[in-house]
């Protein structure tokens, strides 16, 4: 600001600000894996498209989607067979099993317009057409990821692992959708992430509650994760589902599964929903509920603690704080554990992913949001048999945006939403200004070092 606008010791202020040295940004464990995952347009969906009048002009509840299929009605045979080769030269060579979405969503439609229940297949894929579209859910954004590994390993590096990164996609109308890719890390500092199928595909709902609180999910002839894509489906999902936080999770029984918690948000109100799979290609989405199951942020530990689910959340804005539940879907128990303490993490904390079993506990990846909303990453260390006991935790960011990650969308922003640990090795994705996604690798001895 001009020195006008500045107290009257404005020039000794300077002089000040000017000798002040900044604390060098903690890089010396980072090695940068040299990968970027940025936004790919050319990658589609087809999606439901919902139109209706506005309130002052219609008469009842799909009186619109009831006068398009009166007009594809009264079109004559050479104009339904061209605008159907109109909508395979444009579909085709983007999408699998054109026809069968076609048909899907023609169904969905004779709900409302039960005169077309009796048409010719040509007509009623039409009419699944108009309400229809093909959406870039990964145009504009590509960021905060998390990492598992994968459920199958073969044709993993020598020491290292095969694994599965979620992402958030950001679409038309800044919405989100969760989709994947898959790669490999050789267990130092070497990430190669595999090309993305040229194909995305999206679900079929095998089963609903009647308040789309409870989702089943399936993808038809998917091979490669890389083509799943997870967009809103219900009404509390509308304007996006953000920020997977993925987990392998240890169950009783020694078996493996993958659940992670997101918020699905319907423009007002934010949700907290958990998917579970075990092989990527079936999913179930359920509304956590309970006294404590708000707010944005809540990520599962991978296995039970002293017998019970425990999470980690951010119940208030500012805080962590551990929640501990008998139920992996209802959630009433939580207690504050790290409070802001540093300048770097004023304004707020929360998780960036599942806590990580080591062996000297559980470390706890964190974000702190300070001056101008500096999104930095700290980390703390929880007690493996009482997590909320703090054993330890960074008085520094260590990873903050450099001067080559502050742009972007909302700048001045590094999040990451899970990281992995192979051995004494750290493997850390994270988003980059709310528009793409990197990753870092370090030995945990040197990070657990600038712990105090």
């Amino acid at each position: 600001m001009p020195d006008a606008e500045l107290p009257i010791d404005a020039t000794a202020l300077r002089a000040r600000v000017a000798a002040a040295v900044l604390p060098p940004p903690i890089v010396e464990f980072w090695q940068r894996a040299h990968v970027r995952l940025m936004p790919d347009a050319t990658r589609t969906v087809l999606r439901p498209f919902e139109l209706a009048y506005p309130q002052d002009y219609s008469s009842e509840p799909g009186d619109r989607v009831r006068a398009i299929v009166d007009r594809v009605i009264g079109l004559d045979d050479a104009a339904v067979t061209q605008a159907l080769a109109y909508m395979k030269e444009l579909l085709d060579a983007r999408h699998r099993n054109v026809l069968g979405t076609l048909e899907r969503r023609a169904a969905e439609i004779i709900a409302i317009a039960p005169q077309a229940a009796r048409l010719e297949v040509d007509r009623r894929l039409l009419i699944g057409g108009m309400f229809l579209q093909e959406y870039a859910f990964e145009a504009a954004a590509l960021f905060n990821p998390s990492i598992v590994p994968a459920p199958r390993q073969e044709g993993a590096p020598d020491g290292g692992m095969r694994f599965i990164c979620a992402l958030r996609g950001i679409g038309e109308g800044h919405v989100s959708s969760i989709t994947f890719r898959t790669g490999d890390w050789d267990g130092v500092a070497q990430v190669t992430i595999d090309s993305p199928a040229r194909l995305a595909a999206s679900p079929r709902i095998d089963a609903q509650d009647e308040d789309g609180n409870a989702l089943r999910l399936h993808f038809d002839g998917v091979q490669d994760v890389s083509e799943a894509v997870l967009f809103p489906l219900t009404a509390a999902q509308a304007r996006g589902l953000e920020d997977l936080r993925l987990v392998q999770f240890a169950q009783d029984d020694g078996s493996i599964c993958y659940h992670g918690t997101f918020t699905a948000f319907d423009g007002v109100t934010g949700r907290t929903q958990m998917l579970s799979t075990r092989d990527f290609r079936r999913f179930d989405m359920r509304t956590l509920t309970g006294r404590v199951a708000v707010n944005k942020g809540m990520a599962l530990f991978p296995r039970k603690v002293g017998g019970r689910y425990a999470m980690i959340g951010r119940q208030d804005n500012e805080n962590i704080w551990l929640m501990r539940s008998d139920s992996l879907w209802h959630w009433d128990e939580a207690e504050k554990i790290v409070c802001p303490q540093y300048v770097w993490e004023f304004v707020q904390m929360g998780n960036c992913g599942s806590p990580i079993e080591i062996d000297e506990g559980w470390l706890l990846m964190t974000h702190g949001v300070g001056p101008v909303r500096n999104y930095t990453i700290g980390a703390v260390l929880l007690d493996r048999d009482d997590p909320s006991r703090v054993l330890a935790r960074a008085n520094l960011p260590l990873l903050r945006p450099g001067p080559e990650q502050r742009d972007g969308y909302v700048p001045n922003v590094v999040y990451s939403c899970g990281s992995l640990a192979l051995g004494r090795r750290l493997l850390v994705p994270y988003g980059i200004a709310d528009n793409f996604a990197s990753f870092v690798t370090c030995d945990l001895d040197p990070l657990l070092a600038h712990m105090g």
